[in-house]
């Protein structure tokens, strides 16, 4: 029991870190696999990885499978499934006279995620290319039982997390300079996450790297904005890799 509680009381200290900090930064690894079927249709396999709390905790990985249609020369159509394994941070409650009442430990948890998206572009004669992308995604987390730290009755208790489902629709505009030949290709964006309300402002710059035809290397900043939330704004430095055959 002793033991418990020097563990909870150091885990309690970890988690008041976030409240004085303004953000935390972390690593994105992202890497796609893209086959032509057919002229105007692909299908595109992927995952990612990522860390928080300064690269030092695992946040989660994901893996997914999409189709990709080109509509017409300006308009792209893709729709595509996702599973994501999540690391959900830590938590703790209180009572009404202000004291603490339960303990979370941090916890993985699958997330099931269906999405479809429209993306138009316009190409400009110096290489320029402006596109806006509508997604819309549907994520479900299914029910599971963790336990988590009574202080009442100084014991671990179960407790239901139960399923969830949500609908957001994400709006990114983004330009990138991308000439031919180039072995560079430059890219800003801004990415709004919408369900009823702004719930995170994503913002990515950086570069693609044509290695080839086939092979492409992209290294980026990330910058996710939770102002409107209580979660933790995240910089994050990311690194991709997409391969066509």
């Amino acid at each position: 029991m002793q033991t418990s509680k020097i563990i909870i009381a150091a885990a309690l200290a970890a988690l008041s870190m976030p409240a004085t900090a303004q953000s935390e930064s972390g690593l994105v690894v992202e890497a796609e696999a893209e086959k032509r079927i057919t002229k105007d249709l692909s299908l595109g396999i992927g995952g990612d990885f990522r860390t928080r709390n300064d690269f030092k905790t695992i946040d989660r990985w994901s893996l997914g499978l999409s189709l990709n249609y080109k509509l017409a020369s300006w308009l792209k159509a893709d729709a595509g499934y996702k599973l994501l394994n999540t690391n959900f941070r830590e938590d703790i409650d209180y009572d009404k006279s202000g004291d603490y009442n339960h303990w979370q430990p941090s916890y993985w948890g699958l997330r099931h995620r269906l999405y479809a998206s429209l993306t138009g572009s316009y190409k400009f004669g110096s290489g320029i290319k402006i596109s806006l992308r509508e997604r819309w995604q549907y994520t479900y987390r299914p029910e599971k039982t963790v336990q988590r730290w009574d202080f009442n009755d100084e014991q671990w208790e179960d407790k239901v997390r139960h399923g969830t489902a949500k609908n957001q629709l994400r709006s990114r505009f983004q330009i990138e300079y991308a000439p031919k030949d180039h072995l560079f290709a430059p890219f800003a964006s801004i990415e709004l996450y919408n369900s009823w309300n702004i719930e995170k402002v994503r913002y990515n710059i950086g570069t693609d790297i044509r290695l080839n035809k086939q092979n492409t290397l992209s290294l980026f900043y990330r910058f996710q904005d939770y102002s409107s939330s209580d979660d933790t704004d995240m910089h994050y430095l990311g690194i991709g890799y997409k391969f066509k055959f």
